[in-house]
């Protein structure tokens, strides 16, 4: 396989470039300063894409490149995957889906921790010195918080889970009510948000999801709830976010996703009730590379004519 062309879209892991590049002819996207010369240059070599949550392959790429016959993402989501062109053309799309289930889960429970617990600023606090001068403020319980879900697929089920080891009461919505799921429903996200302390994003992004969380789900949630994001960034209104935490209209955010990354507004870096983090819900050491393992078990088992091992396409 070492004469297939795989296009790598930007860098992702050391271990999967390295892997990449022993089992196939690998291009890197990000260090051609030419890029459209560089897709004519190497049109016809090219039979694979790896992407990631920030750069996959849309229909520009797909069309420039007559040869390509997969895409395999090191992600779960597919937002940045042109589908329904890849389906147009009979091309295959894998992404990495369970492997990263528990991770996302574990840091959507550890987000809400430290935004109830102040558990950064409580950091700052004895870093400053200010422990010297007296004692920190009180926080917020968080067992037996009321945990709504906004997406209860393989991590919001997950992150039910872990919610319910805390004495959480747990609800959802998503699109349709899930069967033998004994956690209630709702119809409409203002009322799951009107019913929850905690309000968390883990749904797929697609254009009707975008913007799920807006002005009035915010102010649903209320001045004394939390949203916690672990999904994607453009999910959440986020000028409407930010002027929502700047007021007191909502309580207090866990980010690890943004609209615009690695852009971050900086009206938060200055809230102690907002905890941000870099988009690193499936960043393990361990996670990353069953992911990795993954996007090179489905290259792997398409060009050997097998059955892909995780197909979206």
């Amino acid at each position: 396989m070492e004469s297939i062309g795989v296009l790598m879209m930007c860098p992702m892991n050391n271990y999967l470039e390295q892997e990449l590049d022993k089992r196939f002819n690998l291009f890197r996207y990000w260090t051609q300063p030419r890029q459209s010369e560089f897709l004519i240059q190497h049109a016809e070599s090219i039979r694979a894409v790896v992407g990631n949550a920030s750069a996959g392959a849309s229909a520009e790429l797909i069309d420039a490149l007559p040869k390509l016959e997969i895409v395999s993402s090191y992600s779960v989501g597919l937002d940045k995957i042109d589908l329904i062109k890849c389906k147009e053309k009979g091309i295959r799309v894998t992404n990495t889906p369970d492997v990263l289930t528990d991770d996302v889960a574990d840091l959507a429970i550890g987000l809400m921790l430290a935004v109830l617990r102040r558990i950064s600023e409580c950091d700052r606090y004895v870093r400053s010195g200010a422990w010297k001068h007296g004692d920190f403020k009180l926080t917020t319980k968080f067992s037996g918080k009321r945990v709504g879900i906004i997406g209860l697929g393989r991590i919001g089920l997950a992150i039910a889970k872990r919610a319910e080891a805390f004495d959480c009461s747990i609800s959802y919505h998503s699109r349709s009510e899930k069967p033998n799921i004994n956690y209630k429903y709702y119809g409409s996200i203002i009322e799951l948000a009107s019913n929850c302390d905690i309000l968390v994003v883990a749904c797929a992004l697609t254009p009707e999801t975008t913007h799920i969380v807006n002005r009035e789900v915010i102010d649903a949630l209320g001045a004394k709830g939390v949203l916690i994001n672990i999904g994607r960034g453009p999910h959440v209104d986020e000028p409407e976010l930010v002027s929502a935490l700047v007021e007191g209209r909502l309580g207090g955010a866990g980010l690890d996703v943004f609209e615009k990354e690695p852009e971050v507004p900086e009206q938060l870096f200055g809230l102690d009730n907002v905890v941000l983090l870099p988009h690193v819900g499936s960043g393990t050491i361990e996670t990353r590379k069953d992911m990795a393992d993954l996007v090179l078990g489905n290259l792997e088992a398409h060009f050997a004519n097998k059955p892909l091992l995780t197909p979206v396409v």
